[in-house]
């Protein structure tokens, strides 16, 4: 298991970096958790962290660095430690998105192998993590047909993860992935793409970092623009997601549209990560994008 996938390149760094200095601010790189944690006690302080930390270890990884800042009272980029939370762990996500009317795949929770007898999802069904971001755990077993391929791929994830696997049933239907930015009722979408893979091909680790190999994206079309962008605003509403990020969407047998996940904490590298890309298909350059996100944050600080 790679544990670093989920990790920025220098390159994002960089090009975050070299766009916070382009707006005027000053920048100063702090590193990890454990970084953050010595410059605090050092006496170091900021006026706004941009928080890009996706952290190691737990299903509370992405709290990590958000909860040190709240206690500090230092004002930070993206969403909170309960919001990061409750969005990493997709079963919980799901919960409270479904609660709030959003169109949700049927799904269970297995912890345990003899979860599965609780199983009466209709077939096929897709397995992956609860927990895991960038196509972590997801590989061309995900999708099972038979109870024995669900065993298989249950067990092999409860191992390999040590956590629990979430078990959906398969949304057969075109894929989309919607930009979001701004807060609470400010919050709006500056566009989506269809992501388009080869027949059965899992959008995984792999195929993500290679997307241009597996892969073709396209703005959405207008017949069902205006279904994805609300299902995605009322996902990341209910959330309560702040500043920037992305929802995952797929569309069921019927061809309607259902949340698969959120990222509050999307990938900001200008070539390879999602938000940017589709962010250009609508003219919305790299700059641009960077300036709308900390006008969200600053806004909303001020507030």
């Amino acid at each position: 298991m790679d544990e670093t996938a989920e990790f920025d390149k220098q390159e994002t760094i960089d090009a975050i970096e070299n766009s916070l200095r382009i707006m005027g601010h000053k920048t100063e790189p702090i590193g990890n958790a454990f970084q953050l944690i010595e410059a605090i006690a050092a006496g170091r302080r900021w006026d706004i962290v941009f928080n890009i930390a996706e952290g190691l270890y737990g299903d509370g990884r992405e709290s990590v660095v958000p909860a040190i800042l709240d206690q500090y009272k230092i004002p930070y980029v993206f969403s909170g430690p309960v919001i990061m939370g409750l969005s990493l762990n997709k079963h919980l996500a799901k919960l409270v998105v479904s609660a709030a009317g959003v169109p949700v795949s049927p799904g269970l929770l297995i912890g345990e192998l003899k979860d599965l007898d609780k199983c009466k999802l209709i077939y096929p069904l897709f397995v992956k993590p609860v927990s895991e971001g960038t196509g972590k755990g997801i590989t061309e077993k995900s999708l099972v047909t038979s109870p024995g391929e669900l065993r298989k791929i249950v067990d092999w994830i409860l191992r390999e993860f040590n956590q629990p696997a979430l078990v959906e049933e398969y949304l057969p239907g075109r894929e989309f992935t919607i930009g979001i930015v701004g807060s609470n009722e400010d919050a709006l979408t500056i566009g989506g793409m269809e992501v388009i893979c080869a027949e059965n091909l899992p959008y995984s680790v792999e195929v993500k970092e290679n997307y241009q190999n597996y892969c073709s994206y396209k703005p959405l079309d207008s017949d069902i623009e205006d279904e994805c962008k609300k299902v995605a605003l009322g996902a990341w509403k209910a959330l309560s997601a702040v500043d920037a990020g992305r929802i995952d969407l797929k569309a069921d047998r019927n061809g309607k549209i259902c949340f698969i996940e959120a990222n509050p904490l999307a990938g900001l590298n200008p070539v390879h990560s999602d938000l940017p890309i589709l962010a250009r298909m609508y003219g919305i350059e790299y700059q641009a994008l960077m300036e709308i996100i900390m006008k969200s944050a600053l806004k909303r600080i001020k507030d």
